[in-house]
């Protein structure tokens, strides 16, 4: 699981690689989950007009999966299995002065579809979860005009291309 390929380095801002070597990491998991009729979960975030993809920040001494699985309960109200890797995008946020490293999967739901658990940040950011087919999810994510250099530059980016990339995956998982 260490070896996980990295697919992305964005950069929007241009930190150097000396700046971004000063920067403390921040590690996330992150995943396209699939429900039994293949609608993937996107999160809507409607006060900043973008989707992005289930998953966030991996805490003190918890694994990839873990993580994967705290998130995906929060943010999407489901326990997911995870059936592949995608692979994972290293981000230099200048902005927050953070390296951020995002571990994504290919998941899918165990059991039934809950109630998110999100937080006072993210209902107030107008946060809901959303299953819709791959390609419509595709298009959603790709074409919104996301509100804020965070949204705009890093996670719909991110998201796109991680989204893409799952797509392959896709077809072999029944």
């Amino acid at each position: 699981m260490v070896g996980m390929e990295q697919l992305l380095l964005l950069n929007p801002e241009y930190a150097s690689e000396e700046e971004a070597a000063q920067y403390p990491v921040r590690e996330a998991a992150r995943a396209i989950v699939l429900d039994a009729d293949k609608n993937v979960a996107l999160l809507r975030v409607a006060n900043k007009n973008y989707y992005k993809l289930p998953g966030g920040g991996i805490e003190n001494g918890e694994d990839r999966t873990a993580a994967l699985q705290r998130e995906c309960m929060e943010e999407i109200g489901c326990s997911v299995e995870i059936v592949g890797e995608v692979g994972s995008v290293v981000e230099y946020r200048k902005m927050f002065g953070i390296k951020q490293i995002s571990y994504c999967y290919v998941a899918r739901v165990k059991g039934e579809k809950g109630t998110p658990a999100l937080t006072p940040e993210e209902l107030s950011a107008g946060f809901e979860p959303v299953w819709i087919p791959y390609d419509e999810a595709v298009r959603l994510m790709s074409t919104s005009g996301a509100a804020g250099v965070e949204g705009r530059d890093y996670i719909v980016p991110r998201d796109t291309l991680l989204l893409r990339e799952a797509g392959k995956f896709l077809t072999g998982i029944s």
